[in-house]
């Protein structure tokens, strides 16, 4: 019974990975197709970044990034954004590395918190890359990463150095008789 549920919750957490991917595969795409990001490029993009620098809940030091960084290169974020989103999520539909794809969702979503945008989707989306992140172990089932044998690349090894004493003879002869 206990290896059918590890089985259970493993195939969850697979399944998160997969619904994750599919959000943000959608986001980007509906970037593309609805929000007229390439036919109108920069506009749409411009009008989200200044309607941010008017919110009161925008912390200061990411209105000085957006004035000065993002309003500058809005054109180059406005390709790079839907272009990431889409990869964000094949790689993470098809688990092709599950966790540098995680992180970098993980930035673009406390970047689209910072802007002044929090709801419920994106507390929930938060919540499910913190997840995937502490199960990483489980999000490899069915994935390219384990196939390949990429897990590797992306998990920190500790090994435990030994130590080798060696004791001068009056060491022995006192830590035998103690």
């Amino acid at each position: 019974m206990k290896i059918n549920n590890v089985k259970l919750f493993s195939s969850l957490i697979v399944l998160t990975r997969i619904l994750f991917g599919i959000g943000w595969l959608l986001a980007g795409i509906t970037k593309i197709t609805e929000k007229l990001w390439f036919k109108e490029p920069g506009i749409f993009l411009r009008e989200y970044l200044t309607h941010s620098l008017q919110q009161p809940n925008v912390p200061l030091l990411y209105k000085m990034f957006i004035e000065n960084i993002a309003l500058e290169h809005v054109l180059v974020l406005n390709y790079a954004i839907p272009i990431v989103q889409i990869l964000l999520g094949l790689f993470l539909i098809v688990g092709l590395f599950s966790i540098p794809a995680i992180f970098v969702c993980l930035f673009m979503h406390i970047n689209f918190i910072l802007s002044g945008n929090i709801n419920v989707i994106s507390l929930i989306l938060y919540t499910n890359a913190f997840l995937l992140i502490i199960f990483r172990t489980n999000i490899y089932h069915f994935s390219l990463d384990k196939h390949f044998n990429l897990i590797s690349l992306f998990t920190i090894q500790i090994t435990k150095k030994e130590t080798i004493v060696s004791l001068q003879p009056k060491q022995k002869k006192l830590l035998n008789n103690s």
